[in-house]
């Protein structure tokens, strides 16, 4: 697999890149700030891109749909329940002092597990809120194998969990989305989180002090 990832000031927020090395076909997941690079790394890597992926709706991973909408001219895909966040991106924009425009409509709701397909690969789409009522975590595997990359938006970091004092936020709810979703996956799974390094299952149930009553 393709995979490329950026983070620039002042959010230091992960957007990625994925393609598939046979059919370089590809999708954008989370394009913020930083989507200036994601889009020259898809013309470095020579990738058509087909969707444009969103874990969920806060400023920092919405900041660049505009951008990316209209350099790609593809899909955007949201979970419904964070469209209330996605048509309030101006005003969530005031709060940081950050000028944005109006986004443009999504394309499609994530109303099954899907797949959705970029050459090779498969993207499963598994709701995990807490974090905010429309968060996902995007399962993103070769057709037919059982080893699966997560990208899991703000919903687990390498350390820590996802906030949960924003609207729609909710403790109880984000560990049942972590215990029952991403605790059920292999231990050596790879984790991609909205900010910061990756890390894998196995090493956050280890370590992780907020999943310490889940070893």
């Amino acid at each position: 697999m393709i995979l490329e990832s950026c983070a620039v000031t002042p959010f230091y927020k992960n957007g990625f890149v994925l393609g598939c090395e046979h059919t370089h076909e590809g999708i954008i997941v989370d394009p913020g700030d930083e989507v200036c690079d994601l889009l020259a790394l898809v013309e470095q890597r020579h990738l058509e891109i087909k969707y444009i992926f969103l874990t969920h709706a806060h400023l920092d991973h919405v900041s660049g749909v505009n951008r990316a909408k209209a350099a790609l001219k593809v899909p955007i895909g949201l979970h419904r329940d964070d469209l209330f966040l996605y048509e309030s991106a101006v005003e969530q924009g005031r709060m940081f002092g950050v000028e944005l425009n109006l986004l443009p409509p999504v394309d499609f709701f994530y109303q099954n597990v899907g797949p959705w397909l970029f050459g090779h690969y498969e993207v499963r789409v598994h709701h995990t809120p807490g974090h905010c009522p429309g968060g996902v975590c995007l399962q993103v595997n070769l057709a037919g194998s059982e080893s699966s990359k997560l990208f899991v938006g703000d919903t687990l970091f390498a350390g820590s969990i996802g906030r949960t004092d924003l609207p729609g936020g909710e403790l109880n709810t984000l560990m049942r989305s972590i215990t029952q979703v991403l605790l059920a996956f292999p231990e050596d799974t790879e984790i991609f989180p909205g900010h910061g390094p990756k890390t894998t299952i196995g090493h956050e149930r280890a370590t992780n002090p907020f999943l310490s009553g889940h070893r």
